[in-house]
Order: C-alpha cells, then sequence, then structure tokens
C-alpha cells in the first residue's frame, strides 16, 4: 500500500495522514469547495475537489471518491469517521474497484448498523442484553405489550440508527403512544427507516466502550475500555480511559465480552463495543460502532499504539504485531471534543470567523486539530474544530493538565465547548467518579458556567487592585 485516499475532511483528515506519512504512504486529500484551503488539503501530499460544499454534493459522493481514488492510482480508501465511515454499500464499492477499504467488510458493517441484527449476531456468545424485543416494531399495541412485560420506564430506540435520533425515554404508559409516535417520525425522518425497538431502560447508565482490533488471521484484540457518560442530546463531548469505576476482573470481563462480539460478525479492523452498565456494575451490549471512534486518542496514549497504523497493516493483510498479554494500562487520558457551539445557549451551533485560534502545548498535552486562525467555520459540517486529549501518571494529574490546557487554548470569534470543559473537569461528581449519562441534566446549566466566569472576573480585578497597591508602596528614590 504505497498511496492512500482519505475519505473526510478536518481534524480526522490530518490524524490518519500523519500516520500514513509516519509509514512511508503518500497521501490524497478530498475537499469541497468549502474546504479548498483547509489545513487537511495542504497537508496532503495530492488533493482533489470532489463537489460543492454541501456533503451530499461531495463528501457523501462515494462514486466520484472511488472514482477520483481510481484516476490518482490510489491503494486504499480510509474513510475516518462519519460521512461513509459506517456506509456497507461504500465499503462494497470500494473492494469490487479494486481498491482496499481500510476498515471491515461490507457484511460485518450491515450487520452492526442495525442494532436487531447486531443483538441477533451475538445472542449466541452468551453476552449480557437489556431486557427487551428482538424485533423492530411500529405498532403501538405490540409496543404496549412489551413495555407492560419488561416494566416501566422504557427506551424507544430507532433499529437503522444511533446519534440520539429516533430515541424517546418513556415514565409512563399514557406517555407510550407519543413517544412511539416521535420517535417513529425522527427515525424515518433520520434514517428511512421508521422501524424501532423497546427495551428496558437502565436508570443511572453509564457508557462504556471497549476498543477492539482485529486481523485477517483470526487475532482479535481489546485495548481495554473508555468512559464516555458525559454527554449532550446523546452525544459525547468528553471521554476518557481507563474508566474509574472498573475492577480489573470486570475490566478483562469486558475486554472478552467485546471480542467474542467482534468474532460474531467476522469483524476485521479497528471497532469498538459499546456497553450500558448499570449502578450495579452489571453490563449490557448496546451496540457496535465499526470505524475508529472519535475518542480513539485516550485509548493511544494509555495504551502507547497507533491505532491508524494498526488499521492500515490489517487492511494490507498483515498479521496484528501484539498479544493481549502485551497490552497494559500506563497512566490515565482525558479527551474534550472542542466543538464550535455554544454552551450557554443550549449547546447551538456558532458559526463565524477564528479571529484567534492558538493551540496549548506541552508534555502530556495532545491537539487533534483541523483548523487554523482566520479560517471561518463552515456551516455544512459537523462543528468540531478539534480534540483535546491531556495524558498524566493519574487520573487527577491527568484532568489538573486539561484545566490548564483549556486555560491556554486561545479561540476568539466563535463560542465554544471549552467553557464547558472547564466546567466539567473541575465538578466534584466528575473528580470523584460519581457520576452517570445524566451529568449535564443533573449538574449543568449555563448560569454554572456564567457564575463561574463572574467569580473568575472578580478574582482577576481583586489581584489587579492588589498588585496596584502594592506598586504604590515602592519608595520611589531620587535619583540626583
Amino acid at each position: 500500500m504505497k498511496k492512500i485516499l482519505i475519505a473526510n475532511r478536518g481534524e480526522i483528515a490530518i490524524r490518519v495522514m500523519k500516520t500514513a506519512k509516519k509509514m512511508g504512504i503518500r497521501t490524497v486529500a478530498v475537499f469541497s469547495t468549502a474546504d479548498r484551503n483547509a489545513p487537511h488539503v495542504r497537508f496532503a501530499d495530492e488533493a482533489v475537489c470532489i463537489g460543492e460544499a454541501p456533503s451530499n454534493q461531495s463528501y457523501l459522493r462515494g462514486d466520484k471518491i472511488i472514482e477520483e481514488a481510481k484516476k490518482l492510482q490510489v491503494d486504499g480508501i480510509h474513510p475516518g469517521y462519519g460521512f461513509l465511515s459506517e456506509n456497507a454499500d461504500f465499503a462494497e464499492a470500494v473492494e469490487k474497484n479494486g481498491l482496499t477499504f481500510i476498515g471491515p467488510k461490507s457484511k460485518a458493517i450491515r450487520i452492526m448498523g442495525s442494532k436487531l441484527a447486531a443483538k441477533e449476531a451475538v445472542k449466541e456468545y452468551d453476552i449480557p442484553m437489556v431486557p427487551g424485543i428482538d424485533e423492530a416494531i411500529t405498532d403501538v399495541k405490540k409496543a404496549h405489550e412489551i413495555a407492560n412485560e419488561i416494566g416501566y420506564p422504557v427506551l424507544i430506540k430507532a433499529s437503522a440508527g444511533g446519534g440520539g435520533k429516533g430515541m424517546r425515554v418513556v415514565e409512563k404508559e399514557e406517555d407510550l403512544e407519543s413517544g412511539m409516535e416521535r420517535a417513529i417520525s425522527e427515525a424515518t425522518s433520520a434514517f428511512g427507516d421508521g422501524s424501532v425497538f423497546v427495551e428496558k431502560y437502565v436508570t443511572s447508565p453509564r457508557h462504556i466502550e471497549v476498543q477492539v482490533m482485529a486481523d485477517t488471521h483470526g487475532n482479535v484484540l481489546h485495548f481495554f475500555e473508555r468512559e464516555c457518560s458525559v454527554q449532550r442530546r446523546h452525544q459525547k463531548v468528553v471521554e476518557e480511559a481507563p474508566s474509574s469505576i472498573l475492577t480489573p476482573e470486570l475490566r478483562e470481563e469486558m475486554g472478552v465480552a467485546a471480542t467474542k462480539v467482534a468474532k460474531a460478525c467476522d469483524y476485521v479492523g479497528a471497532g469498538t463495543v459499546e456497553f450500558l452498565m448499570d449502578a450495579d456494575l452489571n453490563f449490557y451490549f448496546l451496540e457496535m460502532n465499526t470505524r475508529l471512534q472519535v475518542e480513539h486518542p485516550v485509548t493511544e496514549m494509555i495504551s502507547g499504539v497507533d491505532l491508524v497504523e494498526l488499521q492500515i497493516k490489517v487492511a494490507r493483510g498483515e498479521e496484528l504485531p501484539l498479544k493481549q498479554e502485551d497490552l497494559k494500562i500506563n497512566g490515565h487520558a482525558v479527551e474534550l471534543r472542542v466543538y464550535a457551539e455554544d454552551p450557554l445557549n443550549n449547546f447551538l451551533p456558532s458559526v463565524g470567523n477564528l479571529e484567534t485560534y492558538q493551540l496549548p502545548v506541552g508534555e502530556g498535552i495532545r491537539v487533534d486539530n483541523g483548523f487554523e486562525e482566520g479560517m471561518d467555520i463552515p456551516i455544512y459540517y459537523d462543528p468540531m474544530l478539534s480534540k483535546l486529549i491531556t495524558y498524566g501518571k493519574t487520573r487527577e494529574e491527568a484532568m489538573e493538565l486539561m484545566l490548564e490546557a483549556i486555560q491556554n487554548y486561545k479561540i476568539e470569534g466563535v463560542q465554544t465547548t471549552l467553557p464547558f470543559g472547564s466546567f466539567v473537569f473541575a465538578h466534584e461528581a466528575f473528580r470523584s467518579g460519581n457520576f452517570d449519562t445524566h451529568f449535564v441534566k443533573n449538574y449543568y446549566s449555563p448560569e454554572n458556567i456564567q457564575e463561574k466566569n463572574a467569580k473568575e472576573a472578580e478574582i482577576v480585578s481583586l489581584m489587579a487592585l492588589y498588585q496596584y497597591l502594592e506598586d504604590q508602596k515602592i519608595v520611589q528614590i531620587p535619583t540626583n
């Protein structure tokens, strides 16, 4: 594999290119007209425009991407995450055109892309499941029967997708019909498939996922877990590795369960098996993400591996160069997704120009970044600017370094999630490890950040006043 095309943009495109270059592999960037001057375009060895700004005219044009890849004599295509990364038809088309898809086979993507098919595939492997029904439904009467059988509260969830779309928690029977209607409507709009399933809603859940990697020689490894419970709108904002609540025994049990999930669908490449964990530390299989995750850097930091490098080696047909016993957890890493969103206004996207954009630097600080000073934030794509990752020998050290890095990350021109990050990493519930996916609902409000900002401004004012008064005490000695 001498040349790969990265079918993505922003920080993940640059992230993949860095590893490819380290491996002596040439890189091709694709870009829309809105991204013509983006850093990932300049970072690549070659770049080609694939269409207009809207993603359905550019980054989602699998046919166009394959066409350009063939013209440029590319050997493989890395999809990153988002866009076409979990599109089974695209993966299949890449292979049919004589190119290597740096990811799983289309069969595994299809199985794990349907939550119900995924549950069916792993059933024989004795992996714990949330109580519920193993078939997709749109019938409200059937939903009533299921809900009454497993007990309220229940979770209605779209079979065909994720990201919080087509998802409703129903606390009592009289709300079930309206919950079903909303979930079906959202699922139809988002995925073109209105089928949903009903399962027991796990109260006080934690979201814990396990990184796996499988080769074509039958080897499947797990690279420990990530805690991803701090979320807004069912989407992750803060992640860490390892989780602060897992015992070594539970970690091993979940790791083995994750490798079984991968084997259930003949998985190849990097994937993530997601679990829900209840207050009693019982874990349940949720789904499998058949791609590299946004939060993969925290796993790289604690395991000392380059997951993109392993992806490429596996795609080339190589055997994984590691055994499970070679992998050890070393230290702790935390990550904040830096979105151009306003945490004081319900995390709505904040578009504008990056008038100031200066990254924090230092030992233990990593920024996977896709922007630079003076750039406009495009309105067409996910508003993530970068991922800020810090590493320490202990969880406390990693958190303190994160707070310092946030202070040294200078952004003006748009609102970002940096103040929210400061709030999370300073909050007692997070620092103690005693939190769940309801962290934002339970502890966060815009007033919290405004109050924190006011206190910080007051401290700065008092310090300035103190320094002024001290300066007045200095005796001026005549020089003549």
